[in-house]
């Protein structure tokens, strides 16, 4: 049985109402002649009850889903008076199985049942039919509507449910779409500030240092804007690798594309080294024992997001990093670097970076943590060897 709260029931429109209110009238005036012969007293004031209880019925009939069970019964008391309310009282009945309660369905039968015998005791047709009969008669038809009724209140009930599982579907999968762009816009955004945010610090900090240095030769401002154009270079390659590899051409699936790991630290040492930072570096890892991809890609990633911030907010100090660690006990990352002094030139940053890093380092299980120790800047970073 469906609640009360399901709207199973379609509304009505205009069409929908008349076609039913036509149907109505065929089957009145399909049974009204065969009662009217039989009449032989009062029948210019039967005819005029008739008349006027029928259209009463017909004018109750729009407050029928509204109050099935007193619509229900009313027109079937009417129809045990007028034969023209006889198709108010069948569209009345059939109105109210569709709730396909069966507390309704019972009590509109059963009342509908008594009005037909009112009708047969006050206007039989045909003294020759046994009562027997006629009352079998009147059980079947009644029967009939109210089963017909049922059967299209389960049939609206189960069009319902399949109107509100696809719309429920449809909702779902907007959603899970949503989610999807955002995802990937988190991923891209990710992606670009690792891979960007190292080469663009350089950039920024070799013009900074040509819009401040009015000392140097034309020789020493070639050799920075080469640099410049070297990083700037490497920039937009590293981003077309990021722009082209999230998704696959083909089936556009996301793909990973060749991944820094801890072997690649070493290089990414030197070649901050080569670019004029100060870096002490040094590593405690089995040798025996390959670094997982997955924790050597956060470990670079780490390393990385250290010596660029070192860079932007420390020129020309000391960097400090240590990586060390074991199988069971996870890997240790440490960058330190003192705080800046003196005038220098940040490019601009909405402190993200960080924010980004420990997300990314929460994934595999780590934890990543930055902190003031004394005139340092404390860079620190947990990671479990295999997640």
């Amino acid at each position: 049985m469906p609640s009360p709260d399901v709207p199973a029931q379609p509304p009505l429109t205009r069409w929908g109402s008349s076609w039913r209110y036509v149907v109505c009238l065929l089957i009145s005036l399909a049974v009204w002649p065969a009662y009217l012969t039989v009449r032989e007293s009062n029948q210019d004031l039967l005819f005029v009850l008739d008349i006027a209880l029928g259209v009463v019925a017909f004018a109750l009939l729009p407050l029928r889903r509204r109050h099935p069970i007193a619509i229900g019964s009313a027109t079937g008391l009417l129809a045990g008076v007028s034969v023209l309310a006889a198709g108010p009282a069948t569209l009345a009945a059939v109105s109210a199985a569709t709730t396909r309660k069966w507390r309704t369905v019972i009590i509109v039968g059963l009342v509908q049942l008594a009005g037909a015998f009112v009708l047969l005791y006050y206007q039989p047709t045909d003294e020759d039919v046994p009562l027997w009969l006629n009352t079998a008669i009147n059980v079947v038809v009644i029967s009939a509507c109210m089963g017909w009724g049922m059967f299209i209140g389960s049939r609206r009930e189960l069009l319902w449910t399949l109107r509100d599982r696809a719309e429920r579907a449809e909702a779902e999968r907007d959603l899970r779409a949503d989610k999807a762009r955002g995802d990937e816009r988190a991923r891209i955004a990710r992606e670009m500030h690792d891979v960007l945010a190292h080469r663009i610090s350089q950039v920024s900090m070799h013009a900074g240092a040509l819009a401040f240095r009015e000392d140097l030769t034309a020789a020493q401002m070639r050799t920075s804007a080469g640099v410049i154009q070297e990083q700037a270079n490497l920039a937009l390659t590293d981003l077309r690798a990021v722009l082209g590899v999230l998704r696959d051409p083909t089936t556009g699936e996301f793909l990973d594309k060749p991944q820094p790991t801890h072997d690649d630290i070493a290089a990414l040492v030197a070649e901050a080294r080569a670019n004029g930072m100060n870096i002490d570096f040094g590593t405690s890892l089995p040798e025996d024992e390959p670094v997982p991809e997955q924790a050597g890609r956060t470990l670079f990633r780490i390393v990385q997001e250290g010596l660029t911030n070192a860079r932007k907010h420390a020129a020309g100090t000391t960097v400090f990093v240590q990586i060390s660690g074991t199988v069971d006990d996870g890997i240790d990352v440490l960058v330190r670097n003192p705080f800046g002094f003196g005038p220098h030139v940040s490019p601009p940053g909405a402190g993200l970076g960080l924010i980004g890093l420990a997300e990314r380092t929460e994934l595999v299980g780590g934890r990543l943590e930055h902190r003031q120790d004394g005139s340092m800047f404390v860079l620190h970073g947990w990671i479990p060897w295999s997640p």
